[in-house]
């Protein structure tokens, strides 16, 4: 045993270190084609057309589809800062997804809410409507109570619900910018063929909070949340934007993103038995245009930007993280057609390979060679060109988180003040040496639950926003 483990371990390291080199290479295309599609951006002078248009009662009218399940902390706060959003041309449909908390309660008192008779035109599938209620004082709020079936389903219920040509998805824990949606809205201006926008995300823990609008960004105290608030800044500025020029986004987040309602619904609406249906129904609606001879393009705009709050108990954030990953392998699994087929265009030969070489693969390869080096620490096998891949892939994560967050405060000063920028600085050290190694084992679970057949979203616990 120990000899053909001697003689296997000097090779491992070297087809580790290939598998680095390729994600590297892969993460550096997205970080060059990011700040080049930033660039571009930049110059491209959008405002006067989306200032002009979208503040005129001749705006697209939006639907915010907003699904709501145990929210009773901050449902108040989002429903409000939403209403005040600055869109001219705007509809607020709230889905109770069957809350056990007092969700609809809060609602009710908040908004002088009346149930009215239900009518409208059920288009996709949905679980059963027990109610629908309009404000006294607020024409442009819809609040639907219906049995729980699940996020995916109470989208749906908002789908057919909903009148507006454009339909917004935010989650209930999201707080978004006053001029939002003029921003996320204006790329479909003169552009049928784009069927999806998606904004920024960043995370409101500590942030200061009034009226449902966040006054004060602050970068969170605890470790968990700094360590997550870096993990978005990567994956919006970088890994969403990086895919623009590429032409292979394939995620418009959840919590943030405005869909054509006639190419969502045209495709069945979200779809209930994955549990990554943001992603799911993003990739079923490309590989469809792909499969009818259209386009269908995913942008990603870096400019409206939404809060939210993200999980500071390991458990919590611990059942989010295996949930993403699951997630991400059922996408991966139910389209895997698409994987390295030219018929999908860059979707199929670029994007598709990406997650699955890069993000599905990894928690398996670097388990594996967490594994065979602690092997080989056992048996004195250990070389220096055995530490090179984990050097390598440390090294490189610190620099790009620190690149990362060095690109946001030059670009969008994100957070006022020295300290605050010191302090996710210094914690990009920890996120690749403590967090990101945790979420591995997170990652790990999430897989061995994919393969025991397990879809179920498990439970989010929050604390509310720090309101003033």
């Amino acid at each position: 045993m120990s000899v053909w483990l001697t003689g296997w371990l000097p090779v491992v390291p070297w087809v580790l270190f290939f598998y680095v080199l390729l994600v590297l290479a892969l993460q550096a295309m997205l970080y060059v084609s990011a700040v080049v599609e930033l660039y571009r951006v930049r110059r491209r002078d959008r405002h006067r057309l989306w200032r002009r248009v979208l503040s005129s009662p001749l705006a697209p009218r939006v639907s915010v589809l907003v699904p709501a399940y145990n929210e009773e902390l901050t449902i108040r706060d989002s429903v409000a800062g939403i209403l005040a959003l600055t869109y001219p041309n705007l509809e607020v449909v709230v889905v109770d997804d069957g809350s056990a908390d007092g969700t609809i309660e809060q609602l009710i008192e908040a908004f002088d809410l009346v149930a009215v008779h239900p009518i409208y035109q059920r288009r996709v599938r949905s679980a059963e409507v027990l109610g629908i209620y309009r404000s006294r004082f607020e024409q442009r709020l819809v609040v639907v109570r219906k049995e729980n079936g699940g996020k995916a389903d109470a989208l749906n219920c908002g789908l057919n619900v909903a009148t507006g040509e454009l339909v917004c998805a935010i989650d209930a824990d999201t707080l978004v910018t006053p001029d939002a949606l003029q921003q996320l809205v204006a790329p479909f201006l003169g552009d049928e063929e784009v069927a999806a926008v998606g904004g920024t995300v960043r995370v409101v823990n500590d942030a200061e909070v009034r009226a449902g609008f966040v006054v004060t960004p602050r970068a969170p105290r605890g470790f968990l949340a700094t360590c997550q608030s870096i993990e978005y800044t990567r994956a919006f500025l970088v890994g969403r934007l990086g895919w623009n020029p590429l032409g292979g986004n394939l995620i418009v987040s959840g919590a943030f993103g405005v869909f054509r309602r006639d190419r969502v619904v045209d495709i069945g609406g979200y779809e209930h038995a994955s549990v990554g249906e943001d992603m799911e129904l993003v990739v079923r609606l490309r590989r469809r245009a792909y499969e009818e001879r259209h386009r269908a393009r995913v942008v990603f705009s870096p400019d409206p930007v939404a809060w939210t709050e993200a999980p500071e108990s390991w458990r919590t954030l611990a059942r989010q993280r295996n949930r993403w990953f699951r997630g991400l392998l059922d996408v991966l699994v139910r389209h895997r057609r698409m994987l390295f087929n030219p018929r999908y265009g860059s979707a199929g030969m670029l994007a598709m390979p990406y997650y699955l070489v890069v993000e599905a693969l990894s928690p398996v390869v670097e388990s594996l060679g967490l594994l065979l080096l602690a092997v080989g620490l056992m048996v004195g096998a250990v070389t220096p060109s055995m530490l090179m891949p984990v050097a390598l892939g440390y090294l490189f994560g610190v620099l790009a988180a620190v690149f990362v967050l060095i690109f946001d405060d030059i670009v969008f000063r994100s957070y006022p003040g020295l300290y605050p920028r010191v302090k996710l600085g210094t914690y990009a050290f920890y996120e690749q040496l403590v967090f990101r190694p945790v979420t591995l084992v997170w990652r790990l679970w999430g897989l061995k639950l994919f393969v025991q057949g397990k879809r179920d979203w498990g439970r989010q616990v929050r604390k509310g926003f720090v309101a003033t």
